[in-house]
């Protein structure tokens, strides 16, 4: 047992040593009228781990108070991604998947315009996309 703790200790702290996190936060603007609140940010903040020199990126979103989502990215291109993020229930009903472009800022720091799009056509037969901003910070 010991043997096996150990084990996977070294093999977590080698993944955590080798790793590249990243933190991400996308703007939502505000609602006519409204005014801007520190929620808009805060709501949609998340941490991803890039896997396969930074080719791939899973990880966890906040949407909303109380719910988090999966999130993914692969990179096309160095600046070129397409993204998928979906809830923990009813996965595959809301999968949202998106394209955008980083551009980097300053030392690990990007700001990345995309655009997403929901899989599934709502009640009405429409499919509502919505284009946004955020931030990409690479630890």
């Amino acid at each position: 047992m010991k043997k096996l703790f150990l084990t996977m200790a070294v093999a977590f702290s080698t993944l955590i040593a080798s790793a590249q996190f990243m933190a991400v936060i996308t703007y939502n603007a505000p609602e006519d009228g409204a005014e801007f609140e520190m929620a808009s940010l805060t709501d949609n903040m998340g941490i991803g781990y890039a896997l396969n020199d930074g080719k791939y990126v899973v990880g966890m979103v906040k949407a909303g108070e109380d719910t988090y989502d999966l999130w993914g990215r692969y990179n096309l291109k160095s600046n070129l991604y397409m993204s998928v993020q979906m809830p923990m229930e009813e996965m595959m009903d809301n999968l949202t998947i998106g394209l955008g472009y980083s551009y980097s800022v300053w030392k690990g720091l990007c700001i990345e315009p995309n655009y997403s799009m929901g899989l599934k056509e709502d009640e009405a037969g429409e499919r509502e996309g919505s284009f946004n901003i955020g931030l990409s910070y690479k630890l």
